[in-house]
């Protein structure tokens, strides 16, 4: 079975880059948020094209230092769909997701308690928050909860403009 990131490059929708040392990035320093949530939600899907309700099948977001580029935490689960519980042989071959992974998913509501609670990981381990600080003595980076679009620019090009 391929991979998601075998069929986007067979698509067209992803490509690869090189980098060389002269045109490296540097860390941005005027960014408004140091760290950036990035969700890239997979969802239920068909190929006839029909209108159907989607349902999130997987639930994953990381968390990225704008600064340095790297992922510095994760969050994934599989979630179960209620209204179409079986996938399509496309939203399989497509996401690579099987029917056994999201049959042994948890339902959408305990995987946001518990995305909820990894951002509040994220603010006890690292100072993250989503609001400014209530005092200035407080050590805190603010962040942000962006989506991947799937542009073709990658985010961090788009973080280094």
């Amino acid at each position: 079975m391929k991979t998601t990131k075998q069929l986007a490059r067979e698509l067209g929708l992803l490509r690869k880059r090189s980098i060389n040392s002269s045109t490296s990035r540097k860390p941005s320093t005027d960014q408004t948020f140091p760290y950036l949530v990035v969700l890239d939600f997979e969802s239920t899907c068909w190929q006839d094209g029909k209108f159907r309700t989607q349902e999130i099948i997987e639930f994953p977001a990381v968390l990225l230092n704008t600064s340095t580029g790297k992922i510095e935490s994760e969050f994934q689960f599989y979630v179960q769909p209620q209204e179409s519980p079986n996938l399509s042989e496309f939203c399989k071959q497509l996401t690579g997701i099987t029917q056994d992974q999201v049959d042994n998913g948890i339902p959408l509501n305990l995987c946001v308690r518990k995305f909820v609670r990894w951002l509040d990981s994220l603010k006890e381990k690292k100072g993250v928050v989503f609001t400014q600080p209530s005092t200035e003595t407080e050590k805190c980076y603010l962040a942000t909860i962006v989506t991947w679009s799937g542009k073709k620019d990658d985010l961090f090009t788009q973080l280094s403009k």
